[in-house]
């Protein structure tokens, strides 16, 4: 879709019927940084991504930056203290997924309420705090990049986005406020911002990455 004079894409995923999965370490505890690699290990299943994308910043080794969760074990804490970079542009938030939901949960209000997620990733900043931009965001902002972000409708409905162009934050805010009209929105990052879709042949190439996020279906 375009918005505003950029192109962004976005896929619209069903909790309640589509299973979504968090992955980072392989079999042999070493991250899958790759579409390739998650696919790999879903085939021993008879199962494949639907679609994917990076879903938060990570440190040089894979390892993620904040809370991570994945089928209830967890690889690192909530970090609720500002710091440098993105991910400490505070509010930053959770995407959290249990039984068949997804949620966006700013990083206090997490803390606060321990929802009991079953995989659950960290990242930062939020893009819509309780239907309102993120009070950093300038709309004339310089600090263009390729972004991707996640957010939840109040039907349910899990949003993945990823900007096709450069564009700043409050740009990519006002796509999931005012067209999406997602009440919450969390970015994932930017720059190495990559997606995956099975259906159309999209298979962005690129660095290696941390966590994944994705859609899991029956392998054809």
């Amino acid at each position: 879709m375009n918005f505003d004079g950029a192109s962004f894409t976005v896929c619209r995923i069903d909790p309640a019927q589509e299973e979504v999965r968090l992955f980072l370490y392989d079999d042999e505890g070493q991250p899958h940084a790759s579409f390739r690699s998650v696919n790999g290990a879903l085939r021993g299943e008879g199962k494949q991504l639907g679609v994917a994308m990076n879903a938060g910043m990570y440190h040089p080794n894979r390892a993620p930056v904040g809370l991570y969760l994945e089928d209830g074990t967890q690889e690192m804490r909530l970090v609720t203290n500002a710091g440098p970079g993105n991910f400490g542009l505070l509010p930053n938030g959770v995407l959290c997924l249990s039984s068949g939901r997804a949620e966006v949960i700013e990083s206090l209000t997490y803390e606060r309420r321990q929802p009991g997620c079953t995989y659950a990733t960290q990242s930062g900043p939020m893009l819509v705090i309780d239907g309102a931009l993120h009070p950093r965001f300038l709309p004339k902002s310089d600090s263009v990049y390729e972004r991707n972000g996640a957010a939840v409708a109040a039907d349910g409905t899990l949003f993945f986005a990823i900007s096709n162009d450069k564009v700043n934050f409050h740009h990519f805010g006002r796509l999931f406020r005012d067209v999406l009209k997602t009440p919450n929105a969390l970015y994932l990052d930017g720059n190495i911002s990559r997606l995956y879709d099975a259906g159309s042949g999209r298979h962005d190439a690129g660095w290696p990455m941390g966590p994944i996020i994705g859609t899991v279906e029956k392998a054809e």
